[in-house]
């Protein structure tokens, strides 16, 4: 099989067949993400190359459950090539339980709900979603491409689709300044969209970003661990959705998980014990690499 630069997928994804779409990011202007900045150049792969990687893994036939189409946004591809591979998948790998993509909500906007619905009839299951902030000013700082509004438009189309919706926030993303509305905004947007995962991510500087220049000339402050979790606290009590919260990340500083309503307050007491605990007991600052 072919991989052509920086391959990565979701936490969910770790038992998942990576059958690379796409290479690169469409958009690759994010301030907070180092990983396709240094190239490759985006580029969609031609469909009989898709699926002679997938020939190839059709040997592991049967033990194939999940599979899921790298890279950054393959959520662009031509909606028949999508549908064509998807379908293909299918074929192969007769067990296939879900696909799964990345695709930013300006991309999915640029699909019909009655494309999306082929997508999901051809076995398209879910699709991760960066929301990372509800916040208009936020998401304009950090060069998302998408604003509140485009945010929640996707994530309806998904929902009347039938396509499951993980919604990713990145914690501390409006740093101290803007915290109150990180969160609030935030709440604004899931509310509305009520998808079915809201992941967890903290902030964390990387290399050869420029948020970290913007960390280390002082522009940005970074929130401390209990500021953190404060962020997640509001966020829990204020969520009005049916989704899943996960905290499936090594960024974060406490793992807390559960489905709304019912689990809020064992999350709440969660994070209400972390609290307890002295910073120095967090994991340090760090600046990531990866």
């Amino acid at each position: 099989m072919i991989y052509e630069g920086p391959i990565y997928r979701p936490p969910s994804e770790a038992n998942s067949l990576l059958i690379q779409a796409t290479v690169g990011c469409p958009h690759n202007k994010c301030t907070f993400c180092m990983v396709y900045k240094n190239g490759p150049k985006f580029r969609i792969r031609p469909v009989e190359e898709i699926k002679g990687d997938m020939d190839e893994a059709a040997v592991l036939g049967n033990r194939v459950k999940t599979l899921f189409f790298p890279a950054g946004n393959t959520i662009i591809m031509k909606t028949d090539d999508l549908v064509n591979i998807c379908e293909y998948a299918r074929v192969k790998f007769p067990n296939l339980e879900r696909i799964t993509v990345y695709g930013s909500s300006q991309y999915i906007n640029k699909k019909s709900v009655d494309d999306l619905k082929r997508l999901a009839k051809a076995g398209l299951t879910r699709i991760h979603v960066g929301l990372e902030s509800g916040d208009s000013v936020i998401l304009e700082r950090v060069k998302k491409g998408s604003t509140p509004e485009i945010h929640v438009e996707a994530g309806l189309k998904l929902k009347e689709a039938g396509i499951e919706l993980s919604e990713y926030v990145v914690l501390g993303l409006g740093g101290k300044e803007r915290t109150k509305e990180h969160v609030s905004e935030t709440l604004a947007v899931l509310n509305k969209i009520d998808p079915d995962y809201v992941r967890l991510r903290t902030f964390m500087p990387k290399i050869n970003t420029p948020m970290l220049e913007d960390v280390r000339e002082g522009r940005f402050e970074v929130l401390t661990p209990h500021e953190v979790l404060d962020e997640i606290r509001r966020l829990i009590e204020g969520l009005d959705v049916t989704s899943i919260v996960a905290s499936d990340h090594y960024t974060n500083y406490v793992y807390v998980d559960g489905k709304l309503p019912g689990d809020r307050e064992l999350m709440l007491s969660v994070i209400e014990g972390a609290l307890k605990n002295d910073e120095s007991q967090f994991r340090p600052f760090i600046i990531g690499r990866e």
